[in-house]
């Protein structure tokens, strides 16, 4: 893959994974971020491999920091769904199109947060964890992880409702999306798009991931309790709006 290095592709991809970094110190919706900002200065497909490598890095980083603090339920439900869905993605590759993925992903995300939006000011009471809604959402995590890197809307909708406390929330996201990462590996390299070029450009990258990933294990730490979910909320919001303005506008 030629790379053209320039400031402006230094800038972006330090940025890019810098963001993968914070997502994996729990605060997981920013690492979507990471392949729209060095898709400015490199194409999207090229952007979304160079990145590959270090989302795998710093998921590392991410569970030992969550070693003890995660849903073991939901773990046992989510990930085997995922794997599911990951197995759909690779045997869909040549029919499944990113750009409908995408939008169909923007618009549940869309359509959820302005549920809890409406709903803001009524009580519920948390939903726990549990099988079918599980296997639904993870194979649709699975899937759209593989197809678009866009899982966290999906995983989002199944685990908000439960109210996890905040760093169980964040440590079930992180181990979770570290086992569909390491997943999507062997598809990737079968299908060509992860290569040892890559690979080796990316150890340029993993400082800024793993200063991100500290970060953001320690933001985690001392955000309050709502506002923490709050963080979520708008975060899941403006990346599905985005979500859906690339489905639209390819």
């Amino acid at each position: 893959m030629p790379v053209d290095i320039s400031t402006a592709f230094i800038l972006a991809a330090g940025l890019a994974a810098f963001a993968v970094g914070l997502s994996k110190g729990g605060l997981s919706m920013i690492g979507m971020l990471g392949v729209p900002i060095l898709a400015l200065v490199m194409p999207p497909l090229h952007a979304t491999a160079l990145l590959a490598p270090i989302y795998v890095a710093s998921d590392m980083v991410g569970v030992y920091l969550y070693r003890h603090r995660y849903s073991r339920r939901n773990l046992a439900i989510l990930i085997p769904a995922a794997a599911l869905g990951i197995g759909v993605g690779w045997a869909t590759a040549h029919l499944a199109s990113p750009r409908l993925v995408t939008l169909l992903i923007g618009l549940i995300g869309l359509a959820f947060t302005l549920d809890m939006f409406l709903k803001r000011k009524r009580v519920l009471p948390p939903r726990p964890a549990d099988v079918p809604r599980g296997i639904v959402w993870g194979a649709i995590t699975g899937f759209t992880s593989f197809v678009s890197h866009s899982g966290a809307p999906p995983f989002q909708v199944y685990v908000l409702p439960q109210r996890l406390e905040k760093t169980v929330f964040a440590g079930t996201t992180t181990i979770v999306f570290a086992v569909v990462n390491a997943m999507k590996l062997v598809p990737y390299v079968a299908l060509g798009e992860l290569t040892a070029a890559n690979a080796a450009f990316s150890l340029w990258l993993l400082p800024p991931a793993l200063i991100g990933t500290v970060l953001g294990w320690w933001l985690v730490r001392i955000l309050p309790e709502r506002g923490f979910y709050l963080f979520v909320q708008v975060a899941l919001f403006l990346v599905s709006c985005k979500l859906v303005l690339d489905g639209l506008m390819g």
